[in-house]
Protein backbone atom coordinates (compact mmCIF):
# COMPACT_ATOMS: atom_id res chain seq x y z
CA UNK A 1 0.00 0.00 0.00
CA UNK A 2 1.40 3.40 -0.98
CA UNK A 3 -1.41 5.94 -0.46
CA UNK A 4 -2.21 7.07 3.09
CA UNK A 5 -4.88 4.76 4.49
CA UNK A 6 -7.53 6.19 6.82
CA UNK A 7 -10.00 3.75 8.32
CA UNK A 8 -12.08 2.72 11.32
CA UNK A 9 -11.82 -0.66 13.00
CA UNK A 10 -14.45 -2.00 15.35
CA UNK A 11 -11.80 -3.72 17.38
CA UNK A 12 -12.79 -3.23 20.99
CA UNK A 13 -14.02 -5.37 23.88
CA UNK A 14 -17.38 -4.97 25.57
CA UNK A 15 -20.65 -3.95 23.96
CA UNK A 16 -20.29 -4.13 20.19
CA UNK A 17 -22.09 -2.02 17.59
CA UNK A 18 -25.37 -3.22 16.12
CA UNK A 19 -25.67 -4.37 12.52
CA UNK A 20 -27.79 -1.34 11.51
CA UNK A 21 -25.22 1.00 13.05
CA UNK A 22 -22.39 -0.72 11.19
CA UNK A 23 -24.25 -0.39 7.92
CA UNK A 24 -25.10 3.25 8.65
CA UNK A 25 -21.42 4.00 9.12
CA UNK A 26 -20.80 3.45 5.39
CA UNK A 27 -22.23 6.80 4.30
CA UNK A 28 -20.70 8.56 7.32
CA UNK A 29 -17.21 7.31 6.51
CA UNK A 30 -17.60 8.20 2.84
CA UNK A 31 -18.46 11.78 3.83
CA UNK A 32 -15.50 12.16 6.20
CA UNK A 33 -12.45 11.04 4.18
CA UNK A 34 -12.33 7.48 5.53
CA UNK A 35 -11.30 4.75 3.13
CA UNK A 36 -12.63 1.72 4.98
CA UNK A 37 -14.42 0.06 7.88
CA UNK A 38 -12.97 -3.12 9.38
CA UNK A 39 -15.19 -5.55 11.27
CA UNK A 40 -13.20 -7.06 14.14
CA UNK A 41 -15.21 -6.88 17.39
CA UNK A 42 -13.63 -8.85 20.20
CA UNK A 43 -17.06 -10.34 20.93
CA UNK A 44 -17.23 -12.26 17.62
CA UNK A 45 -15.95 -15.63 18.78
CA UNK A 46 -16.28 -17.14 15.29
CA UNK A 47 -13.39 -14.97 14.14
CA UNK A 48 -11.43 -15.40 17.38
CA UNK A 49 -11.52 -18.12 20.05
CA UNK A 50 -13.94 -20.31 18.05
CA UNK A 51 -12.53 -19.53 14.62
CA UNK A 52 -12.49 -23.26 13.79
CA UNK A 53 -16.30 -23.33 13.84
CA UNK A 54 -18.26 -22.22 10.74
CA UNK A 55 -20.02 -18.88 10.90
CA UNK A 56 -23.71 -19.53 11.72
CA UNK A 57 -26.04 -18.89 8.74
CA UNK A 58 -27.75 -15.84 10.30
CA UNK A 59 -24.40 -14.33 11.25
CA UNK A 60 -23.04 -14.96 7.78
CA UNK A 61 -26.12 -13.31 6.26
CA UNK A 62 -25.52 -10.20 8.36
CA UNK A 63 -21.94 -10.02 7.09
CA UNK A 64 -23.21 -10.34 3.51
CA UNK A 65 -25.59 -7.43 4.11
CA UNK A 66 -22.77 -5.44 5.68
CA UNK A 67 -20.57 -6.03 2.64
CA UNK A 68 -23.38 -4.82 0.38
CA UNK A 69 -23.78 -1.62 2.42
CA UNK A 70 -20.15 -0.68 1.95
CA UNK A 71 -20.06 -1.68 -1.70
CA UNK A 72 -23.06 0.59 -2.39
CA UNK A 73 -21.37 3.47 -0.57
CA UNK A 74 -18.10 3.01 -2.43
CA UNK A 75 -16.23 2.43 0.84
CA UNK A 76 -13.88 -0.50 1.34
CA UNK A 77 -14.58 -2.97 4.09
CA UNK A 78 -12.58 -5.63 5.85
CA UNK A 79 -12.55 -8.38 8.43
CA UNK A 80 -10.25 -9.19 11.30
CA UNK A 81 -9.36 -12.86 11.76
CA UNK A 82 -7.66 -13.82 15.00
CA UNK A 83 -6.79 -17.54 14.77
CA UNK A 84 -6.41 -17.95 18.52
CA UNK A 85 -3.18 -19.71 19.45
CA UNK A 86 -3.04 -21.55 16.14
CA UNK A 87 0.74 -21.18 16.26
CA UNK A 88 0.93 -23.55 19.25
CA UNK A 89 0.27 -26.58 17.04
CA UNK A 90 -0.31 -25.81 13.37
CA UNK A 91 -1.53 -29.30 12.52
CA UNK A 92 -2.77 -30.58 9.17
CA UNK A 93 -6.31 -30.57 10.55
CA UNK A 94 -6.02 -26.93 11.61
CA UNK A 95 -4.55 -26.02 8.23
CA UNK A 96 -7.66 -27.50 6.59
CA UNK A 97 -9.95 -25.64 9.01
CA UNK A 98 -8.11 -22.39 8.33
CA UNK A 99 -8.61 -22.81 4.58
CA UNK A 100 -12.30 -23.53 5.15
CA UNK A 101 -12.63 -20.33 7.16
CA UNK A 102 -10.82 -18.39 4.43
CA UNK A 103 -13.15 -19.86 1.81
CA UNK A 104 -16.11 -18.49 3.77
CA UNK A 105 -14.40 -15.11 4.14
CA UNK A 106 -13.48 -14.99 0.45
CA UNK A 107 -17.14 -15.49 -0.46
CA UNK A 108 -17.92 -12.26 1.42
CA UNK A 109 -15.46 -10.41 -0.84
CA UNK A 110 -13.78 -8.20 1.77
CA UNK A 111 -11.30 -5.68 0.40
CA UNK A 112 -9.15 -6.05 3.50
CA UNK A 113 -8.19 -9.00 5.68
CA UNK A 114 -6.48 -8.38 9.00
CA UNK A 115 -4.50 -11.24 10.54
CA UNK A 116 -4.52 -10.53 14.25
CA UNK A 117 -2.06 -12.15 16.65
CA UNK A 118 -2.75 -9.78 19.55
CA UNK A 119 -4.07 -10.71 23.00
CA UNK A 120 -2.55 -14.19 23.16
CA UNK A 121 0.56 -15.62 24.87
CA UNK A 122 3.70 -14.89 22.89
CA UNK A 123 6.74 -16.09 24.81
CA UNK A 124 7.84 -18.76 22.31
CA UNK A 125 11.41 -18.53 20.95
CA UNK A 126 10.27 -19.22 17.37
CA UNK A 127 7.05 -17.18 17.57
CA UNK A 128 7.85 -15.05 14.52
CA UNK A 129 8.56 -18.05 12.30
CA UNK A 130 5.39 -19.82 13.42
CA UNK A 131 3.31 -16.76 12.67
CA UNK A 132 5.05 -16.15 9.34
CA UNK A 133 4.14 -19.67 8.25
CA UNK A 134 0.48 -19.04 9.08
CA UNK A 135 0.52 -15.65 7.34
CA UNK A 136 2.06 -17.17 4.21
CA UNK A 137 -0.71 -19.77 4.04
CA UNK A 138 -3.38 -17.11 4.54
CA UNK A 139 -1.89 -14.87 1.85
CA UNK A 140 -1.81 -17.74 -0.62
CA UNK A 141 -5.51 -18.50 -0.03
CA UNK A 142 -7.06 -15.08 0.63
CA UNK A 143 -8.70 -13.08 -2.16
CA UNK A 144 -8.49 -9.74 -0.32
CA UNK A 145 -6.52 -6.99 -2.03
CA UNK A 146 -5.05 -5.58 1.20
CA UNK A 147 -3.62 -7.58 4.10
CA UNK A 148 -2.65 -6.26 7.52
CA UNK A 149 -0.87 -8.14 10.30
CA UNK A 150 -1.14 -7.26 13.98
CA UNK A 151 1.89 -8.63 15.83
CA UNK A 152 1.57 -10.17 19.28
CA UNK A 153 3.74 -7.29 20.48
CA UNK A 154 2.23 -4.28 18.75
CA UNK A 155 3.69 -1.54 20.95
CA UNK A 156 6.78 -0.81 23.03
CA UNK A 157 4.45 -0.75 26.05
CA UNK A 158 5.87 -3.05 28.79
CA UNK A 159 2.33 -4.04 29.77
CA UNK A 160 2.26 -6.47 26.83
CA UNK A 161 5.18 -8.47 28.21
CA UNK A 162 3.74 -8.30 31.72
CA UNK A 163 0.51 -9.93 30.52
CA UNK A 164 1.56 -12.14 27.59
CA UNK A 165 5.14 -13.06 28.46
CA UNK A 166 8.52 -11.84 27.29
CA UNK A 167 8.78 -10.88 23.64
CA UNK A 168 11.14 -13.28 21.84
CA UNK A 169 14.47 -11.85 20.77
CA UNK A 170 14.27 -10.07 17.39
CA UNK A 171 10.58 -10.93 17.06
CA UNK A 172 9.61 -7.69 15.33
CA UNK A 173 12.80 -7.66 13.25
CA UNK A 174 12.02 -11.15 11.94
CA UNK A 175 8.48 -10.18 11.02
CA UNK A 176 9.66 -7.05 9.27
CA UNK A 177 12.35 -8.88 7.33
CA UNK A 178 10.11 -11.70 6.10
CA UNK A 179 6.64 -10.26 5.58
CA UNK A 180 5.98 -9.23 1.96
CA UNK A 181 6.47 -5.49 1.50
CA UNK A 182 2.83 -5.00 0.48
CA UNK A 183 1.59 -6.34 3.83
CA UNK A 184 0.95 -3.63 6.40
CA UNK A 185 1.74 -4.02 10.09
CA UNK A 186 -0.37 -2.52 12.88
CA UNK A 187 1.34 -0.48 15.60
CA UNK A 188 -0.33 1.41 18.48
CA UNK A 189 2.63 3.62 19.31
CA UNK A 190 4.80 3.71 22.40
CA UNK A 191 1.81 2.62 24.50
CA UNK A 192 -1.23 0.45 23.94
CA UNK A 193 -3.16 3.69 24.40
CA UNK A 194 -0.62 6.30 23.31
CA UNK A 195 -1.08 9.87 24.63
CA UNK A 196 0.83 11.05 21.56
CA UNK A 197 2.17 9.54 18.36
CA UNK A 198 5.25 11.33 17.08
CA UNK A 199 7.26 11.06 13.84
CA UNK A 200 10.35 10.12 15.89
CA UNK A 201 8.54 7.21 17.54
CA UNK A 202 7.19 5.96 14.22
CA UNK A 203 10.60 6.27 12.57
CA UNK A 204 12.00 3.91 15.21
CA UNK A 205 9.50 1.16 14.47
CA UNK A 206 9.73 1.82 10.72
CA UNK A 207 13.42 0.94 10.92
CA UNK A 208 12.60 -2.30 12.74
CA UNK A 209 9.70 -3.37 10.50
CA UNK A 210 11.31 -2.25 7.23
CA UNK A 211 8.11 -0.37 6.35
CA UNK A 212 6.06 2.52 7.65
CA UNK A 213 3.77 1.28 10.43
CA UNK A 214 0.01 1.36 10.02
CA UNK A 215 -1.14 3.08 13.20
CA UNK A 216 -3.89 1.31 15.14
CA UNK A 217 -4.99 4.23 17.28
CA UNK A 218 -6.63 3.43 20.63
CA UNK A 219 -6.67 7.08 21.70
CA UNK A 220 -10.46 7.20 21.97
CA UNK A 221 -11.09 3.58 22.96
CA UNK A 222 -12.94 3.27 26.26
CA UNK A 223 -13.32 -0.48 26.67
CA UNK A 224 -10.56 -0.93 29.26
CA UNK A 225 -10.72 -1.11 33.05
CA UNK A 226 -9.26 2.39 33.33
CA UNK A 227 -11.33 3.92 30.52
CA UNK A 228 -14.83 2.36 30.54
CA UNK A 229 -16.01 4.88 33.14
CA UNK A 230 -15.36 7.81 30.80
CA UNK A 231 -16.69 9.38 27.62
CA UNK A 232 -13.64 10.97 25.93
CA UNK A 233 -15.24 14.14 24.57
CA UNK A 234 -12.48 16.73 24.91
CA UNK A 235 -10.43 17.00 21.71
CA UNK A 236 -7.93 15.14 19.58
CA UNK A 237 -4.52 15.47 21.25
CA UNK A 238 -1.02 14.26 20.42
CA UNK A 239 -1.88 13.61 16.78
CA UNK A 240 -1.45 15.91 13.81
CA UNK A 241 -0.85 16.06 10.08
CA UNK A 242 2.67 14.63 10.51
CA UNK A 243 1.01 11.20 10.53
CA UNK A 244 0.36 11.65 6.81
CA UNK A 245 4.06 11.33 6.06
CA UNK A 246 5.37 9.30 9.02
CA UNK A 247 2.94 6.37 8.84
CA UNK A 248 1.27 4.17 6.24
CA UNK A 249 -2.05 5.35 7.60
CA UNK A 250 -4.26 5.49 10.65
CA UNK A 251 -6.89 2.94 11.64
CA UNK A 252 -8.92 4.26 14.55
CA UNK A 253 -10.40 1.94 17.15
CA UNK A 254 -13.00 4.29 18.65
CA UNK A 255 -15.21 4.23 21.72
CA UNK A 256 -17.97 1.65 22.14
CA UNK A 257 -20.63 4.35 21.84
CA UNK A 258 -21.01 4.40 18.05
CA UNK A 259 -22.81 7.74 17.69
CA UNK A 260 -20.53 9.61 20.08
CA UNK A 261 -17.63 8.01 18.22
CA UNK A 262 -18.64 9.92 15.10
CA UNK A 263 -17.66 13.18 16.81
CA UNK A 264 -14.19 11.79 17.51
CA UNK A 265 -13.81 10.44 13.98
CA UNK A 266 -14.83 13.74 12.41
CA UNK A 267 -12.40 15.64 14.63
CA UNK A 268 -9.58 13.18 13.94
CA UNK A 269 -10.05 13.40 10.18
CA UNK A 270 -10.09 17.16 10.43
CA UNK A 271 -6.89 17.25 12.49
CA UNK A 272 -5.08 15.11 9.92
CA UNK A 273 -5.84 17.78 7.36
CA UNK A 274 -5.22 20.85 9.51
CA UNK A 275 -8.70 21.40 10.96
CA UNK A 276 -10.20 21.83 14.43
CA UNK A 277 -9.60 19.21 17.13
CA UNK A 278 -12.58 19.90 19.43
CA UNK A 279 -15.10 17.07 19.32
CA UNK A 280 -18.10 19.17 20.28
CA UNK A 281 -17.55 21.44 17.27
CA UNK A 282 -19.00 18.56 15.24
CA UNK A 283 -22.19 18.21 17.28
CA UNK A 284 -24.81 19.90 15.10
CA UNK A 285 -27.73 19.71 17.57
CA UNK A 286 -27.54 22.99 19.58
CA UNK A 287 -29.40 21.80 22.70
CA UNK A 288 -27.35 18.62 22.87
CA UNK A 289 -24.10 20.49 22.34
CA UNK A 290 -24.89 22.81 25.24
CA UNK A 291 -25.57 19.86 27.53
CA UNK A 292 -22.39 18.06 26.49
CA UNK A 293 -20.39 21.25 26.98
CA UNK A 294 -21.84 21.60 30.47
CA UNK A 295 -20.95 17.99 31.33
CA UNK A 296 -17.65 17.80 29.47
CA UNK A 297 -15.45 17.62 32.57
CA UNK A 298 -17.89 15.31 34.32
CA UNK A 299 -17.86 12.74 31.53
CA UNK A 300 -14.26 13.06 30.33
CA UNK A 301 -12.39 13.65 33.59
CA UNK A 302 -14.52 12.74 36.61
CA UNK A 303 -16.12 9.56 35.29
CA UNK A 304 -19.20 7.48 35.95
CA UNK A 305 -17.98 5.83 39.17
CA UNK A 306 -17.60 9.23 40.81
CA UNK A 307 -21.22 10.25 40.17
CA UNK A 308 -23.83 9.89 42.89
CA UNK A 309 -27.11 8.13 42.16
CA UNK A 310 -28.84 11.51 42.42
CA UNK A 311 -26.48 13.02 39.83
CA UNK A 312 -27.07 10.10 37.49
CA UNK A 313 -30.86 10.44 37.81
CA UNK A 314 -30.67 14.15 36.99
CA UNK A 315 -28.36 13.57 34.03
CA UNK A 316 -30.63 10.83 32.70
CA UNK A 317 -33.58 13.18 32.98
CA UNK A 318 -31.70 15.87 31.02
CA UNK A 319 -30.51 13.63 28.19
CA UNK A 320 -33.71 11.60 27.86
CA UNK A 321 -35.49 14.81 26.85
CA UNK A 322 -33.38 15.07 23.70
CA UNK A 323 -34.26 12.88 20.74
CA UNK A 324 -30.83 12.25 19.25
CA UNK A 325 -28.66 9.13 18.83
CA UNK A 326 -25.79 10.74 20.74
CA UNK A 327 -28.12 11.47 23.67
CA UNK A 328 -29.20 7.82 23.56
CA UNK A 329 -25.55 6.77 23.80
CA UNK A 330 -25.09 9.00 26.83
CA UNK A 331 -28.16 7.63 28.62
CA UNK A 332 -27.09 4.04 27.91
CA UNK A 333 -23.64 4.78 29.36
CA UNK A 334 -25.15 6.48 32.41
CA UNK A 335 -27.41 3.45 32.90
CA UNK A 336 -24.45 1.07 33.02
CA UNK A 337 -24.86 -0.49 29.57
CA UNK A 338 -21.14 -0.11 28.83
CA UNK A 339 -19.59 -1.70 31.88
CA UNK A 340 -15.98 -2.89 31.71
CA UNK A 341 -15.44 -6.23 30.00
CA UNK A 342 -12.85 -8.17 32.08
CA UNK A 343 -11.68 -9.93 28.90
CA UNK A 344 -9.85 -6.71 28.07
CA UNK A 345 -6.45 -7.17 29.72
CA UNK A 346 -4.46 -4.20 28.41
CA UNK A 347 -6.68 -1.13 28.85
Amino acid sequence: MTAFFQAVIEGFYGRAWSWPVRCGYASFLAANNYDAYIYAPKSDAYLRSQWRKPLPPEHYLQLQKLAACYQRAGVKWGLGLSPAELFRDYSANDQALLKAKLDAINALQPDILCILFDDMPGDFPDLAQRQLTIVADILSHSHAAHHIVCPSYYSFDPVLEEIFGAMPSDYLQQLGASLPSEVDVFWTGDKVISPSISPASLAKIQHILKRKPLVWDNGFANDGKKTADYLPLMKVQGRDSSLLSSSAGVVINPMNQAHIAKLALQAYSSVLHGGTARLLDYCVAPDLRLLLQRDLHLFSQQGLAALSSQQIRQLLNDYERIQHPIAEDVTAWLSGAYRFDPNCLTG
